[in-house]
């Protein structure tokens, strides 16, 4: 298994093989760094996992969505480091040096892109690839500065890539500035399917009220009362779902584990592959879910699916904080990352739910590190929500 490289630690120390990419188009010149779960043609792909990389042959061919993205003239320049099987969210896999992030040096880059975010906030590389499936775009983007969209479930291939959950995991990809994000976006997208404006702002009291403490608190505010410039003020609803809070997380959790353990669970219970801590428990716990409560769940989870679609109707949006606060400190005992983790799924859990896509924006600061402020829009809104989030930092710099 190789280890890292670099000053930051964002990429595998894999000797390097040419990677074709076209000479001319609109990528052209642009950094590509992508997550070691993508096949890239001559490379073995290592989910994060010593002996997931040591069973691995070279693949054939490279994923297709990474192969857009090289046949617009981006330039491969390396694997990414990944959590272990990309079951975790704060970005420190026990088999590697931890990624840096660069924006907040003390603090944890995210996970499990956690090499592709550290890789485009130390600019290293102008786009990297990454997953969502629980919330690894858009939490690695909060706390490493950058943007970041959840797809709408199934809008973009994930063929040539591991699979966690399959109901919820999604293609995605970082930048720094929305030029660049959404020249990506226009070439893995195309037209939204959704073809209605989105002007219609919503917001729920209850998960405005998941951010970390009173510091967050008014940040967030700020960075709504930015938003609502552009966008408008959003319009506050107390709550809008038959399920609580905590059942749409246990919902979330449960289906997530169960579907990974599918999936995996007959790799690990072949041999002692000497998961990491947290990651091994996750696993343990999807082994634990049985049929019935996978039928619960899956019908609370379309009712909800339900619920947020009349919601937003054609031309709503929600508004809401991406994650509690700003990253984590790296130093943070097992307990404090458990703590932020629940409350952070609380607010990541409802577009993995409906399937709906979320994008995070750079806007605000708390104790100097990163904080981002979200929009989630109709399944199918992907290229809307890149615009709205276009308009938001235009005027952020103007600010």
């Amino acid at each position: 298994m190789p280890g890292t490289h670099g000053p930051l630690n964002a990429f595998l120390d894999l000797r390097q093989m040419p990677v074709a990419n076209a000479e001319i188009g609109p990528l052209a010149g642009l950094r590509l760094a992508v997550k070691d779960i993508y096949d890239i043609a001559g490379y073995r792909t290592g989910c994060g996992n010593p002996r997931k990389f040591d069973e691995a042959h070279a693949a054939s061919q490279t994923a297709e969505a990474v192969q857009v993205i090289l046949d617009a003239g981006a330039q491969f320049v390396g694997k990414t480091q990944t959590d272990e099987l990309a079951f975790s969210l704060f970005g420190q896999n026990s088999h590697f040096a931890f990624p840096v992030n660069a924006a907040a040096p003390n603090r944890v880059t995210g996970g499990s892109s956690s090499g592709s975010a550290s890789a485009v906030a130390g600019g290293l590389a102008d786009i990297a690839i990454g997953s969502d499936t629980g919330g690894s775009i858009r939490a690695p983007a909060s706390f490493c500065g950058l943007i970041g969209l959840r797809t709408s479930h199934g809008r973009i291939s994930l063929d040539g890539a591991m699979k966690l959950a399959p109901s919820f995991d999604t293609f995605g990809w970082f930048a720094g500035d929305i030029e660049t994000y959404e020249a990506v976006g226009k070439l893995l997208l195309g037209r939204d399917p959704h073809q209605h404006p989105l002007n219609r702002p919503l917001s729920i009291r209850w998960l405005d009220a998941f951010v970390a403490g009173p510091a967050e608190a008014a940040e967030y505010d700020r960075m709504k009362t930015l938003a609502a410039t552009v966008v408008g003020v959003p319009t506050e609803t107390e709550y809008a779902f038959a399920s609580l809070p905590d059942d749409l997380y246990w919902c979330f959790r449960r289906l997530q584990a169960y579907e990974a353990w599918q999936v995996h669970g007959g790799w690990i219970s072949a041999g002692n592959h000497g998961l990491g801590p947290g990651v091994d428990e996750r696993f343990g716990f999807g082994r634990t879910i049985d049929a019935g409560t996978v039928a619960a769940e899956t019908a609370r989870r379309s009712a909800f699916r339900a619920e947020l679609g009349a919601l937003l109707g054609d031309n709503g949006f929600l508004v809401l904080p991406t994650v509690p606060g700003a990253a984590p400190l790296a130093a943070s005992t097992p307990e404090q990352f458990q703590a932020y983790r629940e409350r952070a799924l609380h607010l990541l859990c409802l577009a993995g739910l409906s399937g709906f896509p979320q994008i995070t924006l750079p806007l605000g600061s708390v104790d100097g590190a990163p904080f981002g402020l979200s929009l989630l829009g109709p399944s199918g809104s992907d290229v809307a929500l890149i615009r709205l989030g276009r308009r938001i930092l235009d005027a952020a710099r103007k600010v």
